[in-house]
């Protein structure tokens, strides 16, 4: 399917700043499927994986891997290229998120140990068999 292009004429000049905003980063956060410290590339232990940019502390917070709602797990980018290891340097953090709106879970991922530039991260599975 092809894009339809958008005549900026027809926009109104509040859509042209929001988009020109979003698009350099101004007052909106613009998404990024992966950290700034991680990228994906060919793994030893299996197809692609996580690698580490730059050298990351031991705690670090790297974000989301994983969301339920009802019994559908929803994997990111984070969650989807991360690989297995009996020995992993990350683990899966649960976070149960409910109120009268919703009530759903999700995992961030979170370094076990200071990780190396180069350095492949890994988590121990409990989602699936491997």
């Amino acid at each position: 399917k092809k894009l339809k292009k958008i005549d900026p004429k027809k926009l109104g000049s509040r859509a042209i700043t929001n988009i020109k905003k979003t698009m350099t980063n101004g007052r909106r956060k613009m998404y990024k499927p992966l950290p700034d410290s991680l990228t994906i590339k060919t793994s030893k232990v299996d197809g692609l994986g996580l690698f580490a940019k730059e050298g990351i502390g031991q705690g670090t917070n790297l974000g989301m891997s994983h969301l339920k709602i009802g019994e559908k797990i929803i994997r990111t980018p984070l969650g989807g290229f991360i690989n297995h290891s009996g020995d992993a340097n990350c683990v899966k953090v649960e976070l149960h998120m409910t109120n009268e709106k919703f009530d759903y879970k999700k995992w961030n991922l979170v370094t076990l140990q200071d990780i190396k530039e180069g350095e492949e991260l890994t988590v121990r599975y409990t989602f699936y068999n491997v």
